[in-house]
């Protein structure tokens, strides 16, 4: 494990204490006084596996997908029936895997998952490019889909050869597109490939724009130790010069931006899972975050199934935080969105930001990553590269070792970080 992220936890934790997954869980999961509470589903399954690709995922089948399914909506009938009412929750979000090659059992998902919640910011879900076509978009809005994600990584030939993906006709793209309108068309794209320059992320983000697209998301590529890609890792130093160019050219076309990845060309147009306080995940490898803890389904589907066989929640491995864990947890994944309001940090602990981690972000400011206005700290370019450089560390030095043993054991005895 990297010594930076160890000493940072320490420091930021105010103990030695690591972080501890063991593989208790509860039967019954408090959630009731969760605020912004978020959803998400995983359907585990593409007719393709990127050799480059970390998430839990196999190699579909209409059979094994649509035996998922009926053991997917147990495990959402199971957590919901524990509510005495139905609890607002901000958003639903499908992932995957390929959740549209379950297209045709969309609308019974969410009409379970209605039965205990009410969705106030509207239902995403992500598409491989194949699966952007008029007959699939058809089925997503008529079972209640509001905004999609697509997978481009590249339009270009060169990087997607480099990462065994065939080329997108950009043309049908965006056709289907212009006849099938959603709230948000978000695009993905991979950054810090081999030999890759601002010239061609430019490329690909005015392809994007133009073919019906109105936000995007440009993450960095990340070796797992656990995958099969070959792809050569781009230095520090390029890596950094390519982020920060990225930000100036978007600033310069006054695309918005809402989050250390993502842009848009207009302000209501918006696509993350990841910024919410809490979140309940179904499905394997789904992650559930509440105020005291954080849990894991298992990655295995067979092993899911059996849980749910016995009327059991499917988690493979729990932690339970101490407060000042649930503190850095909180300000590592607020940061995402490249701003933290200290009047948010207080609402939710109860104690100001101040004198928690006052020390922590006035040295912050003294090494120009944030700056402070209207008493909000926003993140400068120089933060941002570094909020990356140490999320890089951060997953691989525990996601990736996490990951990796769960991929191999469906209920691990314990994994300390």
């Amino acid at each position: 494990m990297s010594y930076i992220t160890t000493l940072t936890r320490m420091w930021l934790t105010r103990t030695f204490k690591p972080f501890t997954f063991t593989n208790d869980y509860d039967y019954r999961l408090n959630f009731d006084d969760c605020e912004n509470l978020g959803l998400y589903v995983h359907i585990p399954f593409c007719k393709k596996l990127c050799a480059f690709c970390p998430y839990c995922k196999e190699v579909y089948t209409y059979e094994k997908c649509d035996d998922y399914i009926d053991y997917l909506i147990k495990e959402i009938h199971l957590v919901g029936s524990q509510m005495s009412e139905k609890k607002q929750v901000t958003s639903l979000y499908f992932g995957g895997g390929t959740p549209a090659l379950a297209a045709y059992r969309l609308y019974e998902i969410i009409a379970a998952i209605n039965e205990y919640f009410i969705i106030s910011e509207g239902i995403g879900l992500e598409l491989h490019p194949d699966n952007v076509n008029k007959e699939t978009l058809l089925v997503l809005k008529e079972s209640g889909i509001s905004k999609i994600s697509i997978g481009i990584q590249s339009f270009q030939k060169k990087f997607l050869s480099v990462l065994g993906r065939k080329e997108v006709d950009f043309v049908q793209l965006s056709e289907v597109l212009k006849r099938t309108p959603f709230e948000t068309v978000s695009m993905d794209f991979i950054f810090a490939l081999p030999n890759q320059t601002i010239e061609d992320l430019k490329a690909d983000i005015e392809m994007a724009f133009s073919s019906g697209a109105n936000h995007i998301a440009i993450y960095p590529f990340i070796n797992f130790s656990f995958t099969d890609s070959t792809v050569q890792v781009m230095g520090k130093k390029e890596k950094r010069v390519l982020l920060d160019e990225i930000t100036r050219y978007c600033q310069t076309k006054r695309y918005i931006r809402d989050s250390i990845w993502t842009f848009s060309n207009s302000e209501h147009a918006k696509y993350s899972s990841m910024t919410r306080d809490n979140f309940l995940g179904f499905g394997c490898s789904a992650t559930t975050l509440l105020i005291n803890q954080f849990k894991v389904n298992t990655f295995s589907v067979e092993d899911y199934q059996k849980r749910i066989d016995g009327k059991e929640l499917p988690t493979s491995l729990t932690t339970r935080f101490t407060k000042r864990q649930r503190m850095m947890y909180f300000l590592f994944w607020t940061s995402y969105s490249t701003k933290v309001n200290p009047d948010d940090f207080e609402k939710f602990f109860h104690v100001p930001l101040k004198k928690m981690y006052g020390f922590e972000f006035w040295i912050a400011q003294k090494l120009g990553f944030i700056i402070k206005e209207n008493g909000i700290y926003f993140m400068t370019l120089k933060g941002a590269f570094y909020y990356h450089y140490y999320e890089n560390y951060y997953t691989l030095s525990y996601i990736d070792q996490m990951w990796d043993v769960m991929r191999k054991e469906a209920f691990p005895d314990k994994i300390s970080f």
